[in-house]
Formats: structure tokens, sequence, C-alpha cells
């Protein structure tokens, strides 16, 4: 599991499935910030990981400022399936 901040709107949501590093993860979750206040583009903070780690996201089996955080601009997130095309059990 690690942080992602992505800068500009890549237009994902909670749940989406991007691919990152080579590997498909899933955005468990999204938070916009610097809407009102912020700098000329919104940031997209997400926690994201593998499908396995979906339990640990849930059961909070993590601290949130220990995950790893990298940077990206919008243009280089591929979504390979926005959340309204996920299934969530």
């Amino acid at each position: 599991m690690k942080r992602l901040i992505i800068h500009g709107d890549a237009g994902i949501r909670k749940n989406a499935i991007i691919e990152h590093d080579g590997a498909e993860v899933v955005c468990f979750s999204v938070t916009r910030q610097g809407d009102w206040h912020g700098p000329d583009e919104p940031q997209l903070w997400c926690v994201i990981g593998s499908e396995e780690e979906r339990d640990d996201f849930e059961a909070r089996n993590y601290v949130p400022h220990w995950l790893d955080t990298e940077a990206v601009d919008a243009e280089t997130v591929d979504v390979i399936k926005h959340a309204d095309d996920v299934a969530v059990s």
C-alpha cells in the first residue's frame, strides 16, 4: 500500500483501477485537495494498493503517516477501470 498524490484531476474516484509502476492497483481512497485555497489545479491524494491489501485497508492495519508517498501528474495516470465499472464485494 502507498499514497499517490496526483497533480491535476485524473478523473478517478474511490475503487478505480489504475496502472502505476507497471502494475494494476486499486484506489482505496481518493481525497480531493486544493479546490478553495490551493494551487491552480487540484490534487488527488490516493491510497493505492493491490486487491489483496483491501482487507488491511478496511481494517486500518496500517499507519497512514508511514506509507511511502509518490507524486505524479494526471496526464501520466492510465485508468484501467473507473469506479462505476468496478464491482466491490
